[in-house]
């Protein structure tokens, strides 16, 4: 397949707002490849480089380009080639063939597929090919069921080889898909609910301690041990305590799914850059324990030597984890039908400085990928009002709106604003129609890309904890900031302070 056309997909899948006419494109195309490339076809559409890593920043991306060709020519199994090239470079004058090879590749493109491209290297490609758009192509162009499409990605983990399985071989190549100790699945996701009340129907459910951690999914198989981040990066050089837990385990075979956090002295949760900065380092052993020590709990079993649990009911797994692992490894919960009793764990769980719980169907299967009632998280919600200090331009079906919008809190003593970050979630279409006007009118400047803005629009945010950050002037940042609506009943010297954000710290 012509690179083109998966490029004119993109475009066209990226200008239509209905969810079914972007499965039928996505599906007309995968139909078209050759059952061999459907995986990377299946890849490109979501975004994704088999590479993953190519070695190729934004500087290099940023470079003056070569004239883009007059005619496509290259297929996509051609491009593929060319960037794992570009990514197996290493070693002394790597960076200088890096940089020629990447101007070779770009003078055979033409001008779209230059741009789709870089988009793809620099992974910040917006194309309306959504993960669930992308999965009802896969089932409509196999002629499969959904649900068999969506167990085969939990159980592979990424998208392309289910595509490739699929496409080659129907259901019966869907089938073949099954967990794997040491190579990752999709994670069970949460959904939410505003209290603990709305996430109870009366029955004994299990509420797990939420911790403000990093999600980690651990792998025994013999004595290899491997552990993969929620995003499915291996992080086991980095954890050397986890891994000599899971080692010591009498089992051959184990998956297990579980959070890592660093606690305090105390007992009580460091920042969540604490942690997030331990495992993102490299170092021996004995340095990253001295560091930043880590404290592991468990909260799921998903296999154990040589039998699936996936579609056992969660109070089976919970069972078998619990006569696994040590007692301190397990996660705190309890389980009760008793609301009342559900919110005093709840209480006592937010005021030992944790995030909330995680209210979990005693009965459910572990259902990954998806967002529904087996899993239900409360948390308390933190508001602020804040002022928007510059707005950015949008991309893919957000072009011709102003979108991402930075934050301000108020510095009484300098009479200015200090940021905080950006968002663009929890915008609707409406919004965002409203804010590109009102923030065009506020306009002072606009470099192309960034309109700087007038302090004077009050928002409000919704966001799920304060970080350190030495990326903002303020030295904090929200996490998962998200807009919940424009408050104009309150003016921009009626905004929360810095000093009010730096308290949320704790």
């Amino acid at each position: 397949m012509q690179l083109h056309r998966l490029v004119e997909t993109s475009r066209e899948v990226t200008a239509t707002s209905s969810r079914t006419a972007k499965t039928t494109l996505v599906a007309t195309l995968l139909a078209e490849a050759e059952p061999q490339e459907a995986g990377l076809v299946a890849a490109y559409l979501a975004g994704v480089l088999p590479q993953r890593r190519t070695g190729i920043g934004w500087r290099t991306l940023s470079a003056e380009r070569p004239a883009a060709a007059a005619r496509p020519t290259l297929e996509v199994a051609q491009v593929d080639r060319r960037i794992q090239e570009l990514a197996d470079l290493a070693g002394s004058g790597s960076s200088g063939r890096r940089r020629e090879l990447l101007r070779t590749l770009y003078a055979d493109l033409t001008d779209a597929e230059q741009r789709y491209v870089t988009g793809l290297l620099s992974g910040e490609l917006r194309q309306g090919a959504s993960d669930g758009v992308l999965l009802a192509a896969i089932a409509q162009a196999a002629d499969v069921p959904a649900a068999d499409v969506r167990r085969a990605v939990m159980l592979a983990g990424f998208t392309a080889p289910v595509a490739q399985a699929a496409l080659t071989d129907g259901a019966a190549g869907l089938a073949r898909i099954s967990l794997e100790p040491g190579r990752p699945l999709r994670p069970m996701l949460a959904g939410s609910a505003p209290d603990v009340p709305a996430a109870l129907d009366g029955t004994p459910v299990r509420l797990d301690r939420k911790l403000d951690g990093i999600r980690i999914q651990a792998h025994k198989v013999g004595e290899d041990v491997r552990l993969f981040t929620r995003s499915l990066e291996e992080v086991t050089e980095r954890l050397p305590e986890v891994v000599e837990l899971v080692a010591a385990l009498p089992h051959d075979t184990v998956v297990l799914d579980g959070e890592v956090i660093a606690l305090a002295a105390d007992g009580r949760p460091e920042p969540f850059q604490v942690t997030g900065s331990r495992t993102a380092s490299a170092g021996s052993p004995e340095a990253l324990r001295a560091s930043t020590p880590l404290t592991t709990f468990f909260f799921d079993l998903l296999h154990l030597d040589g039998e699936d649990l996936l579609d056992l009911p969660l109070a089976q797994r919970f069972s078998r984890l619990a006569d696994l692992v040590p007692p301190d490894a397990l996660v705190p919960s309890m389980v009760t039908d008793d609301t009342e009793e559900a919110q005093r764990f709840f209480a006592e769980t937010v005021e030992a400085g944790h995030e909330g719980v995680v209210v979990k169907r005693l009965d459910a299967p572990y259902a990954a990928g998806r967002r529904g009632a087996g899993w239900v998280k409360v948390k308390p919600r933190h508001t602020l009002d804040l002022v928007v200090l510059a707005v950015e331009r949008g991309s893919g079906r957000r072009r011709d709106w102003l979108s991402n919008i930075h934050l301000g809190a108020r510095d009484p003593d300098t009479g200015g604003f200090v940021m905080l970050g950006k968002t663009f979630k929890g915008m609707t279409d409406e919004t965002l129609r409203w804010q590109t006007e009102r923030f065009r009118e506020l306009a002072t400047d606009d470099d192309g890309w960034v309109v700087t803005v007038r302090p004077e629009q009050v928002v409000e945010i919704a966001f799920d904890g304060v970080q350190r950050s030495s990326r903002y002037p303020g030295g904090v940042a929200l996490r998962f900031a998200r807009v919940l609506r424009y408050r104009d009943d309150k003016s921009a010297d009626e905004a929360d302070t810095i000093a009010d954000v730096r308290a949320l710290r704790g």
